[in-house]
Order: C-alpha cells, then structure tokens, then sequence
C-alpha cells in the first residue's frame, strides 16, 4: 500500500459527546473491537489526558502466547472530536515500547444528535525492525474497521 493507513466512516445517530465517551472510556474497548482480539481492559480509569498510559488483555491465536497484554498511550484527546492511541508492550525491564501504529477516531457532529465517526489505522510510524519481522500491516482484514464502528454504533 502507497498510503499506511487503513480507515472506515459511519454515521451514528447520537451526540458527539457520548460517542466520545464511549470510547474515552476503555472498558468498552473489548465491545467495540471488531476482530474479537481485545479481551478486557486493565486499567478501567477514563481517558482523559495525552500521554495516559492504559492495557488491554488480548487474545489472538496466532500470538506465540494466545493471550497477551498490550499497552497504550493516548496520543490524541480533544473531546468531543478527536481521540487516539499508540500500541506497544512492556518489557521485562518494565520501559515500554510502542510499535509505530495508531488507532485514532475523528469525530464530526452532523447535528445534535448525530456524528460522524471516521476509525483510522495508522501503521506509518512502524520501524524497519519491527516490518523485517515480517509483520503484515494491517494486521487484520479490511472487515475490522467497520465492523468496529458497527459495534461501536450499537453501544452508543
């Protein structure tokens, strides 16, 4: 792909506050996944602030461990219209290292009970050594993005 990012948009019929609280909030995050990878959020305290640290339980069965923990930074927060994270983990000597990607929503009220919601994937940050794993980037397939907002929809 010329381009390293992936995204997907969809309307929903709630305000733009809520759906930022939605996902300003990562206890939700397992609900709105749409690859069924995200299992349970750590750390259950809000989203409220740029470099807040955050983990999520994953399982994926192509992972060397089936389950794992990732950590996140929140990278973007402009409520109600922007909010994003990088992903990475910590290692065994307790820095944290973060991969090069970003989950990132775009929020645009349409009125005042509707928004649109634009979900990006951005994997441009990702270094060489992390691509010579032979990482595919996206690492999911193009149904992920709206079925996230799908769920996400629904939730709201």
């Amino acid at each position: 792909m010329a381009e390293e990012k992936v995204n997907a948009t969809l309307t929903v019929a709630v305000p733009a506050a809520r759906v930022f609280a939605v996902l300003a909030d990562p206890t939700t995050h397992s609900a709105i996944d749409g690859t069924g990878w995200v299992q349970e959020s750590v750390d259950r305290a809000p989203l409220t602030e740029v470099g807040q640290i955050f983990r999520m339980d994953m399982y994926h069965a192509n992972h060397p461990d089936g389950g794992y923990q990732v950590v996140n930074k929140v990278a973007v927060l402009d409520p109600p219209r922007a909010i994003g994270w990088l992903t990475g983990d910590e290692k065994d000597d307790g820095q944290l290292e973060f991969g090069g990607w970003l989950w990132r929503y775009d929020l645009v009220p349409l009125g005042p009970s509707e928004t649109e919601v634009m979900l990006t994937y951005d994997w441009s940050g990702v270094q060489q050594s992390i691509r010579a794993r032979g990482i595919p980037f996206p690492p999911f397939g193009p149904e992920h993005l709206p079925n996230s907002l799908q769920h996400l929809a629904e939730l709201t």
